[in-house]
């Protein structure tokens, strides 16, 4: 893949990261912000001192502070996943241009959130010790080297299988290795339970969902829209029949 391939792969992908970006602010808004809301009427009534007047407004948070942040983000991550997938392609089995991306969102996804969320989920306003958030921070996203790393050298082990064990048995090996050494780090990484007392279980859980479902909608956005949009770059011809295949012959006069 030369250098022109890959910068109108990067910019494809920022684009995608855009629209991407766009699907999950709608989710972040309509799903999030409400539960946000919430949580901090919650850290207000319970709060035994206030503190000064706050420098940006809430409405301003949850209007231009979140669409800004999330597209921002939307951007910069299609472009680290586009420069993802001109490493992976070709490399990740006999995948066309769509598929592979929607393989890599799917990859992505498990490594880069789902696999950190489950140690370390998100957590609203009010809960979560002040104390610990730098902990927690740092051990979140060595949860996500992990998870990468480990993600990376499962593929590298089930391809070294497969010529031994059959594609089926070497994935179900690799899938267990990976299941294996992301429960010894579930179970030796230290936990945290800091939810406040009285606070609402059903918002607390609720909170965690929408979190999650922003970060699905985010990745299955770009490899849906970056999929399309990589095969008209790496398969043009294919991607016109794609297109033109649902058009109906125009009819000739004989």
């Amino acid at each position: 893949m030369n250098s022109a391939t890959v910068r109108n792969l990067l910019v494809r992908g920022m684009l995608a990261g855009l629209v991407a970006g766009l699907a999950a602010l709608v989710v972040a808004y309509f799903l999030g912000e409400p539960r946000v809301d919430q949580a901090i009427a919650f850290e207000e009534a319970h709060a035994h001192e206030h503190g000064g007047e706050e420098l940006v407004s809430r409405t301003l948070q949850s209007t231009a502070g979140l669409s800004t942040g999330v597209l921002v983000y939307g951007v910069a991550f299609g472009g680290i996943a586009a420069l993802a997938y001109c490493f992976a392609l070709g490399r990740i089995g006999r995948f066309g241009p769509r598929a592979s991306a929607l393989l890599l969102a799917v990859a992505g996804l498990v490594a880069v959130y789902v696999v950190p969320f489950l140690k370390y989920p998100a957590n609203p306003p009010a809960v979560g010790d002040p104390d610990t958030l730098d902990q927690r921070t740092a051990l979140f996203f060595l949860m996500i080297v992990l998870s990468v790393l480990l993600t990376v050298g499962t593929v590298i082990l089930g391809k070294r299988l497969a010529p031994r064990l059959g594609n089926w048995n070497a994935t179900l090996a690799a899938g267990a290795f990976f299941v294996l050494v992301v429960g010894l780090a579930y179970a030796f990484l230290p936990s945290f339970n800091e939810v406040p007392e009285h606070f609402p279980a059903a918002l607390l859980w609720q909170y965690r969902l929408a979190a999650l479902a922003v970060q699905v909608t985010l990745w299955t956005a770009f490899g849906l829209v970056f999929g399309l949009l990589a095969e008209r770059q790496l398969a043009p011809k294919r991607a016109e029949r794609s297109a033109g295949a649902g058009k109906q012959p125009t009819p000739v006069a004989h």
